[in-house]
């Protein structure tokens, strides 16, 4: 469960985020829209620890992660698979090593990551470019292999920050029918965000609106019914 509690974000003079609330049930799948600059980036960046709120609380399960001392915060983001519109692979890495790194990175055995990675690999349909490194790779391949390393250790929970920004049409709807996916067969909590509404008016799902910094509504959903 993830819930904002009346929280604000304050950048110099302008207010990201005002008295911001909203909760998101365990499982479930969410869109946040919003067009450029409405705050719906810091929303992910307060998640993450990115930023520090100006005022009000972020609870995940029982926690408030806004009140988590810096030596937690690399252990917060481990529940976190992050997905970004520019990919952020190693380019000097092929499609397995990306994934696989994400593994080392926190101590996972050997014998695991190579039983791990092709079967993530195979999950997002891009076990035949396992050798490839990112520049040999399409837009939508690479966003593929960048849903394979967000899975990578496992998380609780999904964000994909515009992870159709850098696609063709035909390839945002596999990403979100993938990120979907993820959603009801490995029973993640994903949170997409992104301005493009034509494409989140096709899936269905619960959408929160932020507008200058506030929800401007929350539709679909049991939590947005409640």
């Amino acid at each position: 469960m993830i819930e904002f509690r009346n929280v604000r974000k304050v950048y110099s003079d302008i207010t990201a985020l005002d008295e911001v609330s909203f909760r998101i049930e365990d499982g479930e799948f969410v869109f946040i829209v919003g067009r450029s600059g409405a705050g719906k980036t810091t929303v992910t960046r307060v998640l993450l620890l990115e930023e520090k709120v100006n005022s009000g609380q972020i609870i995940i399960g029982e926690d408030d992660i806004t009140t988590y001392p810096d030596r937690l915060i690399p252990l917060h983001r481990r529940r976190i698979g992050m997905v970004f519109q520019d990919f952020r692979l190693f380019p000097d890495k092929t499609a397995y090593e990306n994934v696989a790194f994400a593994m080392r990175a926190v101590g996972t055995p050997a014998k695991e990551i190579r039983q791990r990675v092709p079967i993530l690999l195979k999950m997002m349909q891009v076990e035949d470019k396992a050798s490839h490194f990112p520049p040999q790779l399409s837009g939508g391949e690479r966003q593929r292999v960048a849903l394979a390393r967000a899975l990578a250790n496992n998380p609780d929970i999904i964000v994909a920050d515009e992870p159709t920004g850098n696609v063709d049409p035909e390839m945002s709807l596999i990403i979100m029918n993938l990120l979907k996916r993820i959603n009801t067969v490995l029973g993640k909590t994903v949170i997409v965000v992104t301005h493009e509404r034509a494409l989140v008016d096709t899936m269905g799902e619960r959408v929160i609106t932020i507008d200058s910094g506030r929800i401007a509504s929350d539709e679909g959903g049991e939590a947005a019914s409640r």
